[in-house]
């Protein structure tokens, strides 16, 4: 075989190693996704059905339901809310009213099973995704509180 053929079949195999690595890390990325909702885009139908995702917002006062390991709450953006049940340990900072993230899947109807409860770590953070989905929904119903007569 020539030098050059050599050269060719060692340059062609060189690309398709990078392109096999590629594909295996660009599925792993793929699989490990994971994105964030509103309750109000859980609503609307807009999250995955099936697949896992992240619903955040603020745990709705009076909603809190324990029985066990068993838990219960709802998640609010104060236009919408998301039913949310846990099996597990709670975070010591989870409380009503405040904020949280969970990650789960949607079951049956809107009821949302949580692999994972997250809640915010001191009085100023809050995961910027569910700030921003808090403020929308607050001025969404500001607008719809404050209309104009004809």
């Amino acid at each position: 075989m020539k030098p050059r053929h050599q050269r060719f079949l060692l340059i062609a195999a060189g690309v398709s190693a990078l392109a096999i690595a590629g594909a295996f890390v660009l599925n792993a990325f793929q699989s490990n996704l994971v994105f964030f909702f509103t309750p109000t885009q859980v609503f609307k139908g807009e999250a995955p059905k099936g697949k896992a995702f992240r619903v955040g917002g603020m745990v709705k006062e009076g909603s809190l339901i324990k029985d066990g390991e068993n838990v219960q709450f709802v998640v609010t953006d104060f236009a919408h809310d998301v039913s949310v049940t846990y099996k597990g340990l709670l975070p010591d900072l989870f409380k009503e009213g405040k904020g949280v993230v969970a990650q789960g899947k949607l079951s049956d109807g809107a009821l949302f099973a949580a692999a994972e409860v997250l809640a915010k770590h001191d009085e100023n953070y809050m995961p910027p995704e569910a700030k921003h989905a808090l403020d929308e929904a607050a001025a969404a119903k500001a607008a719809q509180s404050v209309k104009l007569p004809n």
